[in-house]
């Protein structure tokens, strides 16, 4: 059972761009979270994992800092690249070591919304560890477990792999996993974890979407964001 290395954007990248550019859940929900927990990034080496189109990146430039993004679709790389014309983007495979990236080398790492999409998390999540100076933090962001429970129901605790055809005929394929094992895939790569939110939509949002505003400020059914932090320990 795996998701597998297909790089599963790439067919509607453009499409994703349009909708998360500006969608509910993603301009109001998810990036505010993530920069939120990120703090102050003015002067700082940020690495935007999985950086999708560079709507996070351009952002994080934005606020002074030095972007470098990695994300396994080449055209979400290409759309990073022409949004955020300063950075620094190449197409990688999570699932494969940052062999380009030098221990302690990053101050952030930014990890939005893709923890679901890895076979072998933990691996993924002990590179980012690597590249993290001591003193750094790494956001992640995930779908709220509870809402993939709602969507699909079944055993809860048992991690599976779903495949979903989204609003606009996106066919996906990824993890559905307990919170308390992304917990525990955090603490085996080396990470403790600092802040745990469950977003609620800014206030901005009410005036785009009144129903839907009310609702994801009341029900677990969008995203977790987590800040974590190396373990000294080791």
């Amino acid at each position: 059972m795996e998701v597998g290395p297909e790089p599963q954007y790439d067919v509607f990248a453009d499409e994703f761009l349009d909708h998360a550019r500006d969608g509910f859940y993603n301009a109001y929900l998810d990036r505010p979270a993530c920069l939120d927990l990120l703090g102050d990034v003015a002067g700082r080496r940020v690495l935007d994992a999985a950086c999708g189109p560079g709507l996070y990146a351009a952002e994080l430039a934005a606020r002074g800092a030095d972007v470098t993004g990695l994300d396994i679709s080449p055209r979400m790389i290409e759309l990073a690249r022409e949004r955020v014309p300063g950075g620094e983007f190449r197409v990688h495979d999570l699932d494969s070591p940052l062999d380009w990236l030098p221990d302690a080398s990053a101050d952030l790492v930014l990890f939005a919304l893709a923890l679901e999409y890895l076979d072998d998390r933990v691996s993924a999540l002990r590179e980012l560890r690597r590249v993290l100076r001591p003193a750094g933090a790494l956001v992640l962001s995930r779908q709220h477990p509870t809402g993939d429970w709602l969507r699909h129901g079944g055993n809860y605790f048992q991690p599976r792999v779903v495949e979903e055809v989204w609003s606009r005929g996106w066919h996906l394929r990824f993890w559905l996993t307990p919170l308390e094992q992304t917990c525990d895939e955090l603490r085996t790569a080396g990470f403790l974890i600092e802040r745990l939110t469950e977003p609620r939509p800014v206030p901005e949002a009410a005036a785009q979407d009144p129903a839907r505003y009310g609702r994801l400020s009341t029900e677990p059914t969008g995203f977790l964001a987590i800040r974590a932090v190396p373990d000294p320990r080791g």
